[in-house]
């Protein structure tokens, strides 16, 4: 009979530790109970692996933070250098739950299996999915096959790479959804099955594992729709170090816009994404003529801020960054 790994469950709030009216989906607030409570609510959990129980916070996902994420990163790092444990399990809020898969997957310098779940409902709900998302995670994180893979998140039976997994969905307990290229596999009851691998660089392999994660640079969302407000970009470019164009289709803007972006001639770093879901933003002499902004491929808005952010900390020039959206 195989050992029994070590996994060690990292919390930082979320609807997975949320509290309301009970049988409710809705109406609850985030974050309010302590992990030990959240791990004891699963049956059978402690029979996977034992347990090693850490808080970094306890909030509503909304209110995450880079000192949040700073104090994860320093302790999966204590953990990876600690030869007892064997892998990682961080519940947090899916409402940016993505962002922070992301973030980590860039900046973690691990090999051991980093997992990341939450919650559609809270614990207090008839049918709380917290339970079953968190017994999943700790299966997959300790599986030896998760070792090497960067991180990952799982909800509802399926593995998504912390690079492409997003939210789709307000109310279903299935909510998340991976790029069109597909999930990286399952995990049903007893069974992990991993059936493909990230491609693109991450944790251990990433540039931006020795990033310090105070201070960061100021970068913000200019959201395209029609008429678009070119004042309001105007003084983003002024006031942050970088802005990202959440544009249409491919990362287009009005006319207004790109006279905008085509007369700034500051600091301030540009990034072109799309505010669609699936597809890419490349490189576009129609409306980057004057190649003024840096293409985020098929990074959206909110995940290509991160990027952008990561690159100015490390003080890269607009093509080294733009290099970093190519192979990130």
């Amino acid at each position: 009979m195989a050992e029994k790994k070590k996994i060690a469950v990292i919390a930082t709030g979320g609807t997975i530790a949320g509290t309301g009216p009970a049988g409710d989906a809705a109406g609850y607030r985030a974050g309010e109970l302590p992990v030990e409570e959240v791990v004891s609510s699963v049956p059978g959990l402690g029979e996977i692996a034992d347990l090693e129980m850490h808080t970094v916070c306890q909030v509503d996902s909304n209110d995450i933070t880079f000192g949040a994420y700073r104090e994860v990163k320093n302790l999966v790092e204590q953990l990876e250098a600690d030869p007892s444990v064997d892998g990682v399990v961080i519940t947090h809020g899916t409402d940016t739950l993505e962002e922070t898969a992301f973030l980590l997957n860039l900046v973690l310098d691990v090999t051991k299996p980093v997992v990341i779940t939450g919650a559609m409902r809270p614990a207090t709900a008839t049918s709380a999915d917290g339970p079953a998302n968190l017994m999943q995670a700790v299966r997959l994180a300790a599986d030896d096959s998760a070792r090497g893979m960067g991180v990952l998140a799982v909800f509802s039976n399926m593995v998504f790479a912390g690079r492409d997994v997003k939210k789709t969905d307000s109310m279903s307990t299935d909510a998340f959804r991976q790029n069109e290229f597909g999930l990286l596999g399952y995990v049903r009851d007893r069974t992990v099955s991993l059936i493909h691998r990230a491609y693109r660089f991450h944790t251990s392999k990433s540039r931006f594992n020795d990033v310090d994660l105070r201070d960061m640079p100021r970068v913000e969302i200019f959201y395209v729709h029609e008429e678009s407000d070119p004042g309001l970009l105007r003084y983003m470019l002024e006031s942050y170090d970088g802005v990202v164009i959440a544009g249409t289709g491919a990362g287009n803007y009005p006319k207004a816009v790109q006279d905008v972006i085509e007369a700034w001639d500051g600091d301030c770093m540009i990034v072109r994404a799309s505010r669609l879901p699936e597809g890419e933003a490349i490189p576009d002499a129609v409306f980057d003529p004057k190649e003024k902004t840096i293409a985020a491929y098929d990074l959206m808005p909110h995940k290509a801020r991160l990027l952008l952010m990561l690159g100015l900390k490390k003080g890269e020039s607009m093509e080294e960054i733009q290099e970093d959206f190519r192979v990130y």
